[in-house]
């Protein structure tokens, strides 16, 4: 099946060397194609043109929403892979440093621009203290500068739209009560760096807790009870992925049943890979990408019924 490519305008090199590593590998002409450009004006003769039958989209939900509407007349298929507001929940059960080790992780690669990224950091009151002063120390050791540099942790952020819905979310939660244990403004390193920053005590009203960040600020809460964090965890019109420490067996398993997401990870943050069905449920996408169950969308179901009187 032959395919076109576009890639955002604000990060188009990645599919331009991916096009480029398949002509050296032998693909024939034609077969995989890059087009860059003005997104509204080439998304949009995709979604009309009938002769494109699937389209997969990794992106923001609202414009989800749109490539879907878009799409309705020529009933493509889609598979899309939208935002996230993942929820990390640590049980008082948890060992504190690998809790902690796993927040980080979760939560600062690629300085929080990453759909993946833990977006509000449950944690059960009886550790809530320790957790949240050995969060701020850990947090308070990242690095932040060129992203290219070896010893970096935190990088620039995609541009100053992305900087100032960070400020906003900040200055929101402060204003619902959250406490700023580290950080909370915008670095000395460039225009575009922000702070790895910890917010303690965060309500659940807060922009923060309803809205993805996409930035290296974390967001703590604490909660009592298994029940009380499902619903709250699952309370959101996302559901890409959630992440859980406990090392609690039954625990593992009540609450990979129970939370609304597409993926759970208990006690690890890497879960990506060519044989995982990566995706998400209610607004975070439609279908899966990888392992057998993303080639689904790209495959017709044929029924042949043959007579062999």
């Amino acid at each position: 099946c032959t395919i076109v490519a576009h890639p955002s305008s604000e990060t188009p090199l990645s599919a331009l060397a991916l096009a480029e590593l398949g002509e050296r590998a032998g693909l024939p002409a034609g077969v995989f194609n890059v087009l860059t450009g003005k997104a509204s004006t080439i998304v949009g003769r995709m979604c009309e043109d009938a002769r494109v039958r699937a389209m997969s989209f990794t992106g923001s939900t609202e414009i989800g929403r749109l490539i879907a509407a878009q799409s309705a007349p020529t009933m493509k298929r889609l598979v899309m892979e939208l935002g996230g507001h993942a929820p990390l929940i640590v049980f008082a059960d948890a060992d504190l440093d690998k809790a902690v080790t796993i927040a980080i992780d979760a939560k600062f690669a690629t300085s929080g621009q990453d759909c993946l990224a833990a977006n509000r950091i449950y944690v059960q009151r009886p550790i809530y203290d320790r957790f949240c002063a050995a969060f701020a120390r850990r947090i308070e050791t990242l690095r932040t500068g060129n992203g290219l540099a070896d010893d970096t942790d935190i990088g620039p952020l995609m541009h100053e739209r992305g900087v100032k819905k960070v400020e906003e979310q900040v200055a929101d939660a402060l204003a619902h009560g959250a406490r700023c244990l580290t950080g909370g403004k915008r670095d000395s390193a460039g225009p575009l760096f922000y702070q790895p920053t910890l917010l303690a005590d965060v309500t659940d009203d807060a922009l923060i807790m309803r809205e993805e960040t996409f930035g290296p600020v974390a967001a703590v809460t604490p909660f009592d009870s298994e029940d009380e964090v499902i619903a709250r965890a699952s309370a959101t019109e996302y559901g890409l992925v959630a992440y859980v420490v406990t090392e609690n067996g039954g625990r593992q398993l009540r609450m990979g049943r129970a939370l609304d997401y597409g993926m759970v990870a208990i006690n690890r943050v890497k879960i990506t890979g060519a044989p995982i069905p990566f995706g998400g449920v209610k607004q975070s996408g439609i279908g899966r990408e990888g392992s057998r169950h993303g080639l689904e969308a790209f495959t017709d179901l044929r029924y042949l019924c043959l007579d062999v009187a």
